[in-house]
Parts: structure tokens; sequence; C-alpha cells
């Protein structure tokens, strides 16, 4: 399956404030079906931006027969330009993702599943995916009931509630009143998520993985939710990751995305039966 590469700019409102944010678009063709449709799929980049590695992962989704969205996330502040996978691009990326606020990020997903709907090539259904930041992220969007499907790849700040502007961290289970936080509001998902995690992440601690598990199970999300005993935070980016790309786990984990994606995306499932299942116990 080959693919035409491409960007949209389109506008934001949030807060009174207009922006125009940057999507990449990897659409997948098949030659002599210029009417073929393809679920869409919203990915979610790291705190650099849509990097050199973000863009491959886009293109290794996209030849699978998904077109796929990439938004640029801190056009609030700066352009679609990734930052470096420096000390000071690193810095500017962690400053970033604390200064622009929930309602901003919510907006950005909103707008990317707009865009990807609005293609006369989308069959309609909508699935999300993202590392670090984004794995964060793509668990946020599938709040959306749009979105089916959602694959995360070691989602930062869930279990401490520190992303966007915050006072402090808050690893509690039951989470302050009234929270936006998106471990707070995991009853809100109408789709099936893939949590992907390596346990040696020092970002997502044991406790702070068994936080997210817990509260999914209390709020009856349909979840799978994988470990692995070596793996490290951002195992899966190719390029610059200071020794700890593992592209032996890469391969599974992307074994797990196209499971769950080729299941709800790519087939009608039609409504879910929501009775809970009678599962017979033997041996």
């Amino acid at each position: 399956m080959l693919l035409k590469e491409d960007h949209i700019d389109v506008t934001t409102t949030v807060d009174g404030k207009e922006t125009s944010m940057r999507i990449f678009t990897f659409h997948p063709t098949i030659s002599q079906y210029p009417n073929a449709k393809f679920p869409g799929v919203v990915l979610f980049s790291e705190i650099y931006q849509v990097t050199g590695p973000v863009a491959r992962f886009a293109r290794q989704i996209a030849g699978h027969g998904y077109i796929v969205a990439a938004p640029s996330s801190y056009h609030d502040f700066i352009g679609p330009e990734a930052l470096g996978y420096d000390v000071p691009g690193t810095d500017k990326g962690n400053e970033l993702k604390i200064t622009k606020t929930l309602q901003s990020y919510d907006a950005d997903s909103r707008k990317t599943v707009d865009y990807l709907l609005s293609l006369p090539t989308c069959n309609g259904r909508i699935g999300t995916t993202g590392m670090c930041l984004g794995g964060h992220l793509s668990l946020r969007a599938t709040l959306d009931p749009r979105i089916s499907a959602g694959v995360s790849y070691f989602a930062t700040d869930v279990h401490s509630r520190t992303l966007g502007p915050y006072t402090a961290a808050d690893k509690s289970v039951e989470g302050p009143a009234n929270s936006t936080h998106t471990i707070d509001k995991l009853g809100e998902i109408k789709g099936e998520v893939a949590m992907i995690f390596g346990i040696k992440d020092t970002h997502v601690p044991d406790d702070g993985r068994d936080l997210i598990r817990q509260k999914m199970r209390s709020a009856g999300t349909v979840f799978s939710f994988y470990e692995f005993a070596w793996a490290q935070h951002a195992f899966i980016r190719d390029e610059l990751s200071k020794g700890r790309y593992d592209p032996a786990i890469t391969k599974i984990c992307f074994e797990v995305l196209t499971e769950l994606f080729n299941r709800v995306l790519k087939t009608d499932l039609g409504p879910r039966d929501t009775k809970p299942e009678e599962i017979e116990h033997f041996c």
C-alpha cells in the first residue's frame, strides 16, 4: 500500500485565543481504487512534536490501511517544527506540556477528529495512539465518543494528574472534587483501549501503573494492560533514545495496535451488547 503525505493548517480557538494548528497527514492509496475508504487514526506525538520517529510510526500505521493525522501540539506557543532531542528541546517540551491547558489539548483532539471525519475517504471509524505525552493525549482523546479504539504507549502524567497547569502532583485514588484530569474521567470512555508500559520506565513507576489499572477497572473501562519487564521509557523511539530503543518489543507492541485497530476500526461490529457476558468456568 502506497502513501501520500501532506499537511493541513486548521484554526483553533481556546480561551479566546485563535491559533493555527498544523496536522501532518499520511494517507494510504490503492492503485486503481480512488474511492477506497479507510479508518482514521489520530497520532499524538511525544513532547518534541512530530519528529522523524513519529513520522515513521505514522507511515507504518498508514501502510496498514489507516489515514493517520498527527497534530502539532504546541501551536499555542511555537510553530509546527519539531523540537530537538537534546537538552534545550527537552526543557522546552516539558515546559510547554504543563503550560498548555487541558481545554486546549481537548480542542486539538476534537479538531483533528473533525478533519478525519470530513474526508470522503474516511470510513467514519476513528482510533488514536501516541507515545509519552502523546500516550496520555491518546488516552484522553478516547473520552470523545467518536473514537472507538486507543493504544497508549507509556502515557505520562496520567497517574500524577500533572498534564497542563497544576499546583502539585496528586496520586490519590479518588482525586479532587470535580476533577477534569484524565484518570478521573475514565468512565466516559465508550471504546476499547490498550495501555502499554515498560516496567523499567522511571516516568511511570509501579504505583503509577497500578493506579491507572485500578482506576480503569473501577470505571468499567474496556481495556488491555501490557507491561514489559525490561522496557524503559521511550523504548519505541528508533532515534536518539539514549540507549532505550528495543526493536523486538516494539514489534510486539505494533501487533497489539494492529489487532485492536483491525478488529474495531476495520470491522462493522454493530452496536455493542452491554449485557454482562456469562463465561462458563471449565478446564
